[in-house]
């Protein structure tokens, strides 16, 4: 039996308290490296249970302009996949918020599945998300990165029929990352009327944490 990952233990301890757990997101390399790992440093100490790192990519179809327009000042700065594994390093020899890894499957297959889950563990990693992936078609993924350790997080969405969320359940370790309304990323002031339904039917067929 493996060790539980950072992710499963740091949920499991919200749920054992009772708390909500905050999932933080930042793009990684906007302005710099550097910076974001102050950023993430800053908000692991202002008490962010789980911190996903996004990989810029040029064609960030799921994201709306806040997203598009750092992963452009990101790629511009030089960033890449492999510079973004050498920032999971030295941030994991000063924290140990759990981290993932959330990206487009572009920069991951140009580096190749063993390679990236090599490098992603070593680098100390816990869960990758690869948004553009499915559960049907991400087999090759899923066993590269859970023979390794590392959790794999896939999305659902408000459309997803109930036999598409036992799916993704399935599919899914650490946590399910559901998608709280249609259309791409971006800043709401309110939370959408449907997704609290929506949750009570994901928590039907999972029990894993939800964020």
């Amino acid at each position: 039996m493996t060790n539980p990952s950072r992710i499963s233990r740091r949920f499991a301890d919200l749920r054992r308290t009772g708390d909500m757990g905050l999932v933080a997101y930042i793009t990684a390399g906007d302005p710099s490296l550097d910076a974001t790992e102050q950023f993430v440093l800053a908000l692991a100490n202002a008490g962010a249970d789980v911190i996903e790192l996004g990989v810029p990519f040029s064609d960030p179809v799921a994201d709306g302009p806040v997203i598009q327009r750092a992963s452009e000042r990101a790629l511009r700065a030089g960033t890449t996949l492999a510079g973004v594994l050498g920032l999971v390093k030295s941030l994991r020899a000063k924290t140990d918020v759990p981290l993932v890894l959330f990206s487009y499957y572009n920069p991951v297959l140009q580096m190749g599945l063993e390679k990236f889950g090599d490098a992603a563990k070593a680098a100390g990693a816990d869960g990758v998300l690869i948004t553009d992936v499915t559960p049907d078609e991400g087999a090759e993924y899923r066993a590269a990165m859970s023979s390794r350790g590392l959790d794999t997080i896939f999305l659902a969405a408000p459309t997803s029929t109930d036999e598409r969320l036992t799916l993704i359940a399935k599919a899914s370790s650490g946590f399910l990352y559901l998608i709280s309304r249609t259309g791409v990323t971006g800043a709401k002031d309110q939370l959408a009327e449907e997704l609290p339904a929506l949750a009570r039917r994901v928590r039907r067929v999972t029990d894993l944490p939800i964020a």
